[in-house]
């Protein structure tokens, strides 16, 4: 029996995994189909990989109409073909990774609990079981590990917060709804890697002594609700979910909540409303969700990487995975490649490689052949970067004394046609759209700064986008100048009518 792994990823189904797994399925020889998720590397999507004496060789992209010229090559004995790329692992997209969060995405079966344990899962659970919560929050403190959803704000210090807030219930909240344009790390991470998010959410559970975490999911992704439910119900199987985890006397279950297509919901308080029943629309702080978060209880509030960051720490140390990266930004995250790219996808690199870099190496520049432009990161409310700023580091602090931010980690690239003014106003436009309305400056002021760009009321514009960052309540209005100012700054000339 061949085993021959085809993705099951919400861009592969895209992309016509499905009636490819079917097709192989259908072939006149004894082969056995396993839905993997994805390694990331989504240009080469559906990849379909078969096992060898040498390892996993890799095909793709495969459309139905390949099948047969494969099958008759000798894919199924690895033979080369077009469409062969040789050992999966030694693809130099992938071979130039460091994959800790993401080393199992593309490995294996997202919802075979062996699989995962047989390649490192629960390592981190196992010896978190054995520590105080304070021991496994001094470890997570000394990773260096930032929130990986935008804010970068030190994961430790939050959880030691919520440690030291005395209440009869915590919680632990994961922000999974990923709404910035061009990221995409939590779909894959979820799709294919299910039980490290909830290991890492066990994980929190048990250092700050909360019972129960929710995962609040973007309604966009119903594969990824229908593989976390049941990936819930597999755990709780096998006693890893519950009343007494593996014999420890620690609780902790998960639930998965559906968002209703609030963009604003991705902040924190405002995703915490929603979580209550109520309309998705930003608190104001203080009190700290920490001491007075979800039903008024001290709550942990992370994204999904920076949860699924969490085992790896717990089971290598803290130390292990500090020594990744540069400056304050320390470990790995997932950068996303999108937009006009030649080679799109999931790069997990530790913090410090430069812009420039990341697009010429990994993404081979535009798709279209065409020179780069602009390229705005940390996304649709992140700064239009010009070629000019390609030797800039991937990291936190780096962008931030550029003006720009980080954010998630999407990377979208526009080639020379792009109309920076365009993209300006459509910044205030989406900031319209999204906004919950809760504050002037943001809801009025979105609408004006759209109309006064139009118009060519540059000053104005300029004036708006203070007022938008200086009393905007939330990050919605306070952000949306950093594209405006970043496009009319860099592209004076297509600002002029």
């Amino acid at each position: 029996m061949i085993n021959i792994y085809v993705p099951r990823d919400t861009a592969s189904q895209s992309m016509g995994a499905d009636e490819v797994a079917n097709a192989i399925a259908a072939l006149p020889a004894e082969v056995n189909v396993i839905r993997n998720g994805t390694w990331g590397m989504t240009y080469l999507e559906p990849l379909v990989e078969v096992e060898t004496d040498k390892g996993r060789v890799a095909y793709g992209p495969v459309m139905v109409s390949d099948v047969d010229s494969l099958y008759q090559a000798g894919f199924l004995h690895g033979a080369d073909h077009a469409l062969c790329h040789g050992l999966t692992k030694d693809i130099e997209y992938l071979k130039k990774q460091e994959r800790l969060t993401f080393a199992r995405c593309g490995l294996i079966d997202p919802l075979s609990i062996d699989d995962y344990i047989k390649n490192g899962g629960f390592e981190g659970l196992s010896r978190a079981l054995k520590l105080s919560g304070k021991e496994i929050i001094d470890d997570v403190m000394t990773s260096g590990l930032r929130g990986r959803g935008g804010a970068a704000f030190p994961t430790g210090i939050k959880w030691k917060t919520v440690y030291e807030t005395k209440a009869d219930q915590k919680y632990i909240c994961c922000n999974a709804d990923e709404g910035d344009s061009g990221t995409f790390s939590d779909r894959i991470l979820m799709e294919s890697d299910p039980f490290c998010l909830m290991e890492g959410m066990i994980i929190a559970g048990i250092a700050v002594g909360a019972t129960k975490g929710y995962i609040y999911l973007r309604s966009e992704y119903p594969l990824c609700k229908e593989i976390l439910n049941n990936a819930i119900s597999i755990l709780k199987e096998h006693n890893f979910l519950g009343d007494d985890i593996k014999g420890s006397a620690k609780a902790f279950d998960i639930e998965v909540r559906i968002g209703a297509g609030s963009y604003v919901c991705g902040e924190e308080t405002a995703m915490l409303e929603s979580l209550e029943g109520k309309r998705g629309m930003v608190r104001a702080k203080p009190p700290l969700p920490a001491h007075e978060g979800l039903f008024g209880k001290p709550t942990v509030i992370n994204n999904v990487i920076s949860l699924a960051s969490v085992p790896i720490i717990l089971a290598r140390g803290g130390e292990y995975y500090k020594d990744f990266g540069i400056g304050r930004s320390r470990g790995t995250i997932a950068f996303q490649l999108a937009g006009n790219i030649r080679r799109g996808g999931l790069v997990e690199k530790a913090f410090g490689i430069t812009l420039g870099d990341m697009i010429n190496d990994f993404g081979g520049g535009t798709y279209s052949g065409k020179p780069i432009k602009a390229v705005q990161v940390g996304g649709p409310l992140g700064a239009y970067l010009a070629p000019d700023n390609f030797n800039l580091p991937l990291d936190y602090e780096a962008f931030s004394e550029a003006g720009a931010v980080l954010g998630h980690g999407g990377i979208v690239v526009f080639d020379q046609t792009a109309d920076m003014k365009a993209q300006a106003k459509f910044a205030f436009e989406f900031c319209t759209i999204e906004s919950c309305g809760k504050c002037t400056p943001c809801r009025i002021g979105s609408t004006r700064g759209a109309e006064q760009l139009e118009a060519g009321n540059y000053v104005l514009v300029e004036e708006l986008c203070e007022l938008m960052d200086t009393s905007s309540l939330c990050a919605m209005g306070g952000m949306t100048p950093i594209p405006v100012k970043s496009a009319m700054k860099n592209w004076p000339e297509d600002f002029k009518d």
